[in-house]
């Protein structure tokens, strides 16, 4: 049995809680929220956010942020990509040298470029820093919906620990040493994802949004590759898992995001009919200027910029993107006559 502590008591916070509580795990669920507290406390579970899951009796409930930091053999960052960082500030206090430490969250800061598992090096105490993505809702796991996820670590000690924690007879674990491939494919698929889901809203077909899709992991890898990561990563669970289940699922916000601004919703409307964190907003502008700071042409991640902060219509940026220049599928690939 392990000694879990969850920082983050949102839809995705809890699912872990529930999974880890299952497994046996001693687990510690953190929120800053008084809210939040309350509500876990008293009902044992977020019935608008998870219907149908609680929480097992085992797990505590807390918003003391010192007891939910010390003396745990893994701290997960659960908590929304726009506030990983003045968390880990607030716990910098309490995590011990080379505590490991999961980042469950999806995002790149706008300001920085940096990616959430870089935030988590700066701000905290030589943490032993990982990453747990895939294609993995929140309302499913939480309901013991079988899926698969990867985690990445620098130490395969550490991916393999990791690994044992959290696996189970619907939650598998595979590990990968590509923690930037992980990171990118997890946090830019929401930017394709808002893409799909204004296709959607524009009332265009299966075969729009899957020329997004397919195109999205393009621009993914292409960007994914400059900055370190591997092209087998872009091809895993992290990337195109994660990408598919986030652009056609009813359960992603991102993709609904993406929906009603396809309908005429603005940016600011669609994230406040929501009702949660829209990750691919805040990740937009970070994508496109990591895109240029690679040199690495993203169409998609232009056009949904323009779409979002410059009052684009969405019917003029689907037409912006079919009739750019012609090119070839892939570059790489030589004709033998």
């Amino acid at each position: 049995m392990a000694k879990v502590s969850i920082l983050g008591a949102g839809a995705w916070g809890t699912a872990l809680a529930i999974l880890l509580g299952n497994n046996g795990h001693e687990v510690t669920l953190w929120s800053s929220l008084a809210n939040e507290v309350d509500i876990l406390s008293k009902t044992r579970e977020l019935k608008e956010k998870l219907p149908g899951a609680k929480l097992p009796e085992s797990v505590r409930i807390s918003d003391d942020l010192e007891s939910s930091c010390k003396e745990k053999d893994i701290i997960v960052f659960a908590v929304a990509s726009p506030y990983v960082r003045q968390t880990a500030q607030k716990a910098r206090p309490y995590i011990k040298e080379r505590q490991i430490v999961v980042n469950v969250g999806k995002g790149i800061e706008e300001t920085t470029l940096d990616t959430l598992t870089d935030i988590l090096h700066e701000e905290l105490n030589n943490a032993d820093i990982a990453v747990l993505s895939g294609p993995s809702h929140a309302e499913e796991v939480s309901r013991a919906i079988p899926t698969t996820v990867v985690v990445g670590a620098e130490s395969k000690a550490t991916a393999h620990f990791i690994q044992d924690i959290f696996m189970s007879d619907r939650f598998r674990v595979y590990t990968s040493p590509d923690v930037i491939g992980i990171e990118l494919g997890g946090s830019l698929k929401n930017v394709i994802a808002l893409a799909a889901g204004i296709a959607d809203g524009l009332g265009y077909g299966d075969n729009t949004k899957a020329a997004l899709m397919t195109r999205g992991i393009a621009e993914i890898s292409r960007l994914g590759i400059a900055m370190g990561g591997k092209i087998e990563t872009f091809a895993g669970l992290s990337c195109v898992g994660d990408l598919i289940v986030t652009c056609t699922s009813h359960h992603s916000r991102n993709r609904k995001a993406g929906y009603l601004i396809g309908k005429g919703y603005s940016m600011d409307a669609a994230m406040e009919e929501v009702k949660q964190v829209v990750e691919g907003v805040y990740s937009a502008k970070a994508a496109l200027a990591l895109s240029r700071k690679c040199n690495v042409e993203m169409p998609i991640v232009e056009q949904i910029n323009q779409v979002l902060f410059e009052n684009k219509s969405p019917e003029e940026a689907v037409n912006d993107l079919l009739l750019r220049d012609k090119t070839r599928e892939y570059s790489d690939l030589k004709w033998e006559k």
